[in-house]
Formats: structure tokens, C-alpha cells, sequence
């Protein structure tokens, strides 16, 4: 899966789109701003349409979203349509404290409801759209909201000066809304995602306070209306985060709130800001991060499980990525060369993890502003050392060992098998080996690829202490390389 920017892809769709083809992207994660799509966006007075109708919203809103999808799939790609904030400032609630955050203010649930019926209709496989005389593709992957623990996503986190959640609540709302309006639509059988959390957020004082991050699995807990100990929330406690106050409204939660129970998978962000892939963050036992994730898990499990829910979600990674200095001088970067070992050893976690769906590579070119930099490209498109590490990934757990003693490769030629699905059955990846005293890369190995996966984990012996890459080539095109992993053999 690719998440890039909407601004690279509404620059040039068919560019970006052929270049997420030629790495092999199966999956093309894309966010649709309900503003984008709303007539009258900046007003404060909601205009008089028919907002479940898709045809009632102006055409220029839905263009580039008709582009991009019909022409991710005319690829053979998938797409994962995530329905964003902000919404129009008419469907947002008020006593927002400045008018920048009004957006993001308690958005309306019905409107909600309104305006994903309206996407589910027009991208239904039904709808021909004035003037066309064919009708849109048919999307069947869907997540609700992005981030929803984040204040500049979705506010206010918490009551003023207290520790009471609200975006538990505001959320719970809008899955409401999606989830029912999905099924109205004709999507109720498709892949329907909620979550989409950032995995971190402010754990001191009265943080997050109105516009900060909460951490995740506190933002859960709050969502699914228990307590730090998992046990149901009661009285004024239950009252204050929008959740039952009697044992009765408590068994009745999961049939009000089908989609927190009957979604199709939970969606994470797990970046490991700045830390190796398998390093939580110190002292957080709430956060989400890639090497937190046996602890989302539990989590998911256990707020199935008050609930009499025997649903255990699969876990989709939907944005994941290092931010690199260069260009990036925010905390929580690393070299570009360790990026490219980090994002390796990572999608290396991600596949021995049978609960998770999906790797994410969020971004594939650096703003010029080169704040959150976890493009594969730098600001001026030159290549960073991720872009072969993403396209052809390498670990090796160990990176020592005895003479004769073989060692674990494991790999992916990520563009195998759209290559084998257009035609060209024999596809393999090479392992090269070069050794330490010096001398060409040559050939000790070349393991088939087969299926629609692009993975393999094979035993290895090398002759020598060394360096070791893969290759494999293009169908008439050029050989390219993975990064370069040295071994010492003792």
C-alpha cells in the first residue's frame, strides 16, 4: 500500500500513478477531504441541496477524485478511499475558540452521514455522471477519518482543563454515520476500516487538551466507553464521554454501534518516530507504534470482550515512514541511509505479524518545506537511499555468524507480481554477493518468485565475510538493486 500526498497526486495523476505502478503498488491509499467536495465551504450557513445526492455537489469537487480513481484501477491498482476532515465549516458545531479550528469542531454526524452516502452512491459501479457516458468505477475499500486522536483532525480531544475525553465520543459518532450510510449506499459486504489513529500523543497534565494528540489506546478506551482497567464506564464518568450510564444501555452498546464491532479491520499510523522498529517509546504504555502493537492488539481484543464481541481485527498499517534529516529538522529523524535499513526491517516486522494486513509507505516526494520528510524522494526528486530499499526490500535478522553457517535472507521484489499477472511467468530475484577483500557482485542464488505476493525467506550460505544485494530486472528494462547489507562470517 502507497499513501501519497493529495497535492502530488492531483498535480499530475497519471505521472504519479504510473510511477506507483512501475514500484508495484497493489494499493493507493487516498484521502478525500469532505471540503473539497462540499459546495459553499468556508460559509458558516449551510446552502440548500439535496447532500445524500451525488449529483447535487458541484462537478469540480469530484473531478480529480473521479480521475485518480478511475485511473488507479484502470493500473490495476486498488484504491483505499479514506473520508477526511476537514468538513465544511456549516457542518461543524459551535463554540470553536478561533475561527481556524471551526473545521474540526464537533462535526455533524448527519451531515456525515449525508455526505459518505453521497461518495458510497457515486462510487456504487452505478453512476454515470452528467456528461460522461460511462459510469464511475466501483470502490470497495473504504476508512472513516484520519487520525481522529489528533486535535488538528478532529476536536475538541478532551474537556477544558480536565481529563475527560471527548473525541471518544465525536468519533463514535462519525463511524455511526459512515458505517450506516455504507450500507445504505450498497457497500455494506465491502472492506470498511475505522481507527486510522496516530500512535502517540501527550501524556502529561491535562493533555491534549483541545488540540493536541491523545494517545491512542486512551483515545480507545474513551471510544469504546471503558475505563483504564477495561471495565464499562458508570454515572457521571460515562455521562461526560457520551457512553451509557446503566447496565442495560451498556448492553446494548455493540448493536448502537455496529461498525466499532462489525468493521472489516482497524487502521494504524505505527510510525516508530525516529526509533528503531522494534523500540517502543519509553514509559508509554498507551502509544501505538510499530513495536507496540501485541499491546493494540490486547487492547482491540479486550474492548471486543466487555462487550461480548468475539471480533479480533485484522490490523491494517495505513501511513507508515521515517522522517530524514536532510531535509526534515524536527525531532525524531534519522540519516536517510539508516531510513532505508529502518523501513526494511520494519516491513520484515510488519510480514511475521499474521494480524497485520498491510505495509504503508506514506509520501513519495518531500515537501519543499521539508517538514515531516518521509518521502522516498528528496524536495528536488533525486532519489533517497528508501527509494531501492521500497522497491526491493533486504533483511537479514543476522548479520553474523560462523563460516558455513547459512543465514536467513529475507526479501521482496515489489513490482514481481504485477510483472507475472501481465504475462511474464518466470520472475526471480538474485542474490548477489560481493566479498570484503573486494571484487565484483556475482550470482549465488536466484529464488522464484511465484503469486501475488512479492515476499520470500530463504537459508543462505556465503562463501565469505562480504556484501549482499538483490537484483532483478525489469522485462526489457533495466537490473535494479536493493541496499547493500554487509555480513561477517567469523
Amino acid at each position: 500500500m502507497f499513501t501519497p500526498s493529495n497535492a502530488q497526486l492531483n498535480n499530475n495523476p497519471a505521472a504519479a500513478l504510473d510511477e506507483l505502478k512501475r514500484l508495484g503498488i497493489d494499493t493507493v491509499h487516498v484521502y478525500m477531504h469532505w471540503a473539497d467536495i462540499a459546495p459553499s465551504a468556508s460559509s458558516a450557513k449551510r446552502p440548500s441541496f439535496d447532500a445524500a445526492n451525488p449529483a447535487a455537489y458541484p462537478a469540480s469537487g469530484w473531478a480529480i477524485y473521479d480521475t485518480i480513481i478511475r485511473d488507479t484501477q484502470a493500473r490495476g491498482m486498488k484504491v483505499l478511499l479514506d473520508l477526511v476532515s476537514p468538513p465544511p465549516n456549516w457542518a461543524s458545531g459551535p463554540g470553536a475558540p478561533h475561527p481556524a479550528s471551526q473545521p474540526f469542531w464537533r462535526p455533524s454526524p448527519q451531515q456525515f452521514a449525508l455526505f459518505t452516502r453521497a461518495v458510497g452512491k457515486r462510487y456504487s459501479g452505478h453512476f454515470t455522471p452528467p456528461g460522461s457516458s460511462s459510469p464511475l468505477p466501483r470502490v470497495n475499500f473504504w476508512s472513516i477519518w484520519n487520525e481522529p486522536n489528533l486535535g488538528i483532525e478532529l476536536a475538541p480531544q478532551t474537556v477544558p482543563h480536565s481529563y475527560v475525553e471527548i473525541s471518544g465520543s465525536l468519533y463514535r459518532g462519525l463511524v455511526d454515520a459512515a458505517w450506516g450510510a455504507l450500507q445504505a449506499s450498497g457497500h455494506g459486504r465491502d472492506t470498511i476500516l475505522i481507527g486510522e489513529i496516530a500512535p502517540a500523543g501527550a501524556t502529561f497534565g491535562y493533555a491534549p487538551g483541545l488540540f493536541a494528540a491523545m494517545a491512542p489506546l486512551r483515545f480507545l478506551r474513551a471510544l469504546y466507553c471503558v475505563d483504564g482497567s477495561y471495565h464499562p464506564l458508570t454515572g457521571k464518568a460515562a455521562k461526560a464521554r457520551g457512553c451509557p450510564t446503566t447496565a442495560a444501555g451498556t448492553k446494548a452498546f455493540a448493536a448502537q454501534h455496529p461498525g466499532l464491532f462489525q468493521a472489516s479491520g482497524f487502521a494504524d499510523h505505527p510510525y516508530s518516530q525516529g526509533l528503531a522498529p522494534n523500540q517502543p517509546t519509553p514509559n508509554e504504555p498507551d502509544y501505538a507504534e510499530l513495536a507496540d502493537l501485541p499491546r493494540l492488539e490486547h487492547a482491540l481484543d479486550t474492548l471486543q470482550s466487555v462487550y461480548g464481541s468475539h471480533t479480533r481485527f485484522p490490523i491494517y498499517s495505513t501511513e507508515y515512514g521515517y522522517q530524514t534529516t536532510p531535509p526534515d529538522t524536527e525531532a525524531g529523524t534519522v540519516s536517510p541511509a539508516q531510513a532505508a535499513v529502518f523501513l526494511n526491517w520494519s516491513e520484515y516486522i510488519t510480514w511475521l505479524n499474521p494480524r497485520l494486513r498491510s505495509y504503508d509507505q506514506y509520501l513519495m516526494t518531500d515537501s519543499s518545506a521539508g517538514n515531516f520528510a518521509t518521502g522516498l524522494r528528496f524536495p528536488n526528486g533525486s532519489e533517497k537511499p528508501s527509494y531501492a530499499a521500497f522497491r526491493m526490500p533486504l533483511y537479514l535478522p543476522k548479520t553474523t555468524g560462523a563460516k558455513g553457517q547459512a543465514l536467513e535472507v529475507w526479501g521482496c521484489v515489489r513490482p514481481a507480481p504485477a510483472v507475472q499477472a501481465s504475462g511474464h511467468r518466470r520472475q526471480q530475484a538474485r542474490i548477489q554477493f560481493a566479498p570484503a577483500s573486494g571484487g565484483a557482485f556475482t550470482t549465488l542464488r536466484a529464488v522464484p518468485l511465484a503469486g501475488p505476493r512479492c515476499y520470500f525467506d530463504v537459508q543462505q550460505r556465503f562463501p565469505a565475510s562480504g556484501r549482499v544485494r538483490l537484483a532483478w530486472a525489469y522485462p526489457h528494462g533495466p537490473t535494479v538493486f536493493s541496499r547493500i547489507v554487509d555480513i561477517t562470517l567469523r
